[in-house]
């Protein structure tokens, strides 16, 4: 018998005459012993032979023992009744005195909440005579309308004063509509798409286009439905939508049907708007979003603060950043510009250059319903997916006709003459006021192109009467002071604007000066702008 020392001697010897991967190799094969006997023990018994394999199992007639078990079960599911549930403890029906009893308690949920005395609106004025588009008389008393946004007077004037007598515009635009009813009637009675469309509509939408300087326009019967209709047929919800935070509730609700992701910059604020571009387009490259439509919104001249979009700088961002643009142009159509197009033309901006442009007809052009106006694929577009052109009545023919004398009116040079009366009328009445009113400061530029929006907004100065600067009910009354002295010792109709609990944007109480050809004529500026400054000294400062 050899010696342990031998034995290892001889072990590290053969060791030695080893290479390396020998040696591995061995290791492993150690290692994979026990799986190698595992594996046969498991294919003895399932395979072929093995008690468990199919052909073992068919041929001992194993197959009848499934077979019967599925039989049973069969059975029992046919003969077994269906299920009931377990009736709970029958309640002993209620008394007749018990049913009188719980009917007096039930009290029904209110359909209208209860509103406060403090967020009761007062009653609207009411309208009693229309003497013209620039004088009604309202609680008895003949007043300058500004608060109607019919800034040329083309609705219901017949004969307006700032321009030769041969330019009756009103007469002329009464008896176009008048003519009209009397050849298709008051009402369209069908939507445009199946038989509501009349030959003075396709007339109007191809003036429109034609005043406009672009392919085609389209019309809608209501204006706050117009915006709110191109929107949604433009935007889904992968698209992104980019919205200034004071546009008005028509702008809203078209966002809020498209479903698309809403992003908003600060009021009237470029760069604020450049770097939102910029955050979103970061964002898309980071997270490699899919290519989406985009579209920046804005107003004209805002109808909640008279402030006019500084349009030739969002023109050039959303050009930088692939964008489309959409402007609603409701209260600057008839009036800015070189030729009445609106804010875009005072804005140096070409036709074409804009995508969507919207407005209402029921300001300049003294009618009713709104139209849209850009390429012929934009509009065309409309005809199928615009909501309020496709599900509503059409325009009534007359008020087709009285739009489509009104813009005739306002391509001629008397026109043209009358809406500058108006741009200058604007700027006057913001100097004017901006110089100082007590107890009031004025929203938007007094100076420069944003001067010449005809829609201003008087705000409470901060620190005047109970609730200076701000916004309550405590601003609002002082401020309806102010609105009812102009009225009442002053001969000036403005009004207060009223926001809907649906309404996102809720600014700070105002009142409203819509300024008109009527302020064109000689002296009447000064006028109005001496009147509210009594007005409101006498209401604010003397705390009446």
């Amino acid at each position: 018998m050899r010696s342990p020392a031998l034995s290892l001697n001889a072990l590290a010897g053969s060791l030695r005459d080893l290479d390396a991967a020998q040696i591995i190799l061995a290791i492993q094969a150690l290692r994979l012993r026990p799986i190698r006997e595992a594996w046969r023990e498991f294919w003895d018994i399932f395979g072929p032979g093995g008690k468990l394999h199919p052909g073992w199992f068919i041929e001992h007639q194993g197959h009848l023992f499934i077979e019967g078990g599925l039989m049973a079960i069969i059975l029992v599911l046919f003969f077994q009744s269906g299920y009931r549930p377990k009736k709970e403890q029958e309640e002993e029906p209620l008394t007749e005195k018990e049913i009188d009893e719980l009917c007096r308690e039930w009290k029904p949920e209110p359909l209208v909440p209860d509103v406060t005395e403090e967020d009761r609106l007062p009653d609207p004025p009411v309208i009693e005579e229309w003497e013209s588009s620039h004088w009604v008389t309202v609680a008895g008393r003949r007043a300058l309308n500004l608060a109607a946004a019919d800034f040329l007077g083309l609705g219901n004037d017949p004969a307006v004063q700032v321009a030769p007598p041969r330019s009756a515009r009103g007469v002329r635009v009464r008896a176009a509509a008048r003519a009209t009813v009397e050849r298709y009637g008051v009402g369209s009675c069908g939507p445009r798409g199946f038989y509501g469309t009349f030959d003075v509509h396709l007339q109007l939408e191809h003036d429109l286009a034609a005043f406009m300087g672009e392919e085609e326009a389209i019309i809608y019967s209501y204006d706050i439905a117009t915006i709110a209709s191109v929107i949604p047929a433009f935007a889904s919800r992968a698209d992104i939508l980019v919205m200034d935070e004071g546009c008005s509730y028509p702008i809203q609700q078209g966002a809020k049907l498209s479903r698309a992701r809403v992003y908003t910059f600060r009021h009237n604020d470029a760069a604020d708007l450049e770097a939102l571009l910029e955050r979103i387009e970061a964002e898309e490259r980071r997270e490699r979003k899919p290519l989406v439509r985009k579209m920046i919104v804005v107003e004209g001249v805002y109808s909640n603060t008279g402030e006019v979009a500084p349009l030739k700088r969002i023109h050039e961002l959303k050009e930088r950043h692939k964008y489309r643009l959409c402007v609603e142009e409701t209260h600057s159509f008839g009036v800015m510009g070189p030729t009445g197009r609106g804010a875009c033309e005072a804005a140096g901006l070409r036709p074409g250059q804009v995508e969507i442009i919207c407005a209402s007809m029921s300001g300049a052009l003294g009618s009713v319903g709104g139209f849209c106006v850009g390429h012929s694929e934009v509009c065309d577009h409309q005809r199928l997916c615009g909501q309020g052109y496709c599900f509503s009545a059409s325009l009534p023919p007359y008020l087709a006709t009285a739009a489509i004398e009104a813009l005739r009116i306002l391509g001629t040079p008397d026109g043209q003459l009358l809406a500058s009366k108006v741009r200058a009328a604007s700027s006057a009445l913001r100097a004017a006021l901006a110089s100082g009113v007590p107890g009031l400061r004025l929203a938007g530029a007094a100076a420069g192109p944003g001067a010449a929006s005809p829609v201003l907004h008087l705000h409470l100065a901060p620190g005047a009467g109970a609730g200076g600067g701000g916004g309550g009910a405590a601003a609002a009354g002082a401020l309806r002071r102010v609105a009812d002295a102009l009225l009442n010792e002053h001969g000036l109709f403005v009004v207060m604007p009223r926001y809907s609990v649906l309404d996102e944007v809720h600014p700070p109480p105002s009142v409203k000066i819509v300024v008109n050809a009527a302020l064109a004529e000689e002296g009447r500026v000064e006028q109005v702008a001496h009147a509210v400054r009594e007005a409101a000294a006498g209401a604010l400062l003397s705390g009446s």
